[in-house]
């Protein structure tokens, strides 16, 4: 049988690392240009990891990244197809980081005793759902030379400006002024950087 011609390689691979796990399928435009269109997911979740001095509480922090992805692959240099130059893009329809706040201590104020019931809650949601362009470099072959390759990817995303919503009851349902300048805090917050290990399996 002929060999398949450089641009019509097609390949599929498994994806884990910063951005999570997922697949990509990667089609060979020419020798040296190739698509791939795919999605991955993170899902982080860590119970009580911040402290409060004087404050007893229960807390927990959620990270949600979800997104589907469209690259292209270009290697610039014809002696040097371990080196790829990766754009494109990546839509986020889940890019959300939750901490949410709650009270267990009891707390003397003057001759009163407020009890965590009379504290409330407290959650705090922050978003980046949206296009997010990305620029990086690939690590060795984009297509394995017979069936099998791992190859590397190292970039960044540039996220949307973050929106977040604060939401307390009783004695913190207050809180939600706190958005205004948690935006602004947050502002700079936008790269979202990529390593991740491709499982690469030629499908022609």
């Amino acid at each position: 049988m002929a060999p398949v011609a450089p641009a019509n390689k097609i390949s599929f691979q498994l994806q884990a690392g910063t951005q999570g796990i997922g697949g990509d399928l990667r089609y060979g435009l020419t020798s040296r240009i190739s698509l791939r269109g795919g999605a991955s997911f993170i899902p982080v979740k860590a119970n009580n990891i911040f402290t409060f001095s004087g404050f007893d509480s229960n807390n927990s922090l959620s990270v949600k990244f979800s997104n589907v992805h469209l690259w292209a692959d270009v290697v610039p240099f014809k002696k040097l197809q371990g080196l790829r130059l990766i754009t494109g893009a990546g839509y986020l329809f889940k890019a959300n980081g939750n901490i949410n706040v709650l009270p267990t201590g009891t707390y003397s104020v003057g001759n009163y005793k407020l009890t965590p019931a009379d504290l409330g809650s407290l959650n705090i949601d922050m978003s980046w759902r949206g296009v997010a362009p990305y620029l990086g470099l690939g690590l060795f072959k984009g297509f394995p030379k017979n069936r099998f390759n791992v190859n590397l990817d190292l970039g960044t995303y540039y996220l949307s400006s973050p929106k977040s919503k604060v939401t307390g009851t009783e004695m913190l349902a207050d809180n939600y002024k706190l958005e205004p300048q948690l935006n602004a805090n947050m502002k700079g917050y936008r790269w979202l950087p990529v390593a991740q290990l491709n499982f690469n399996f030629r499908l022609r």
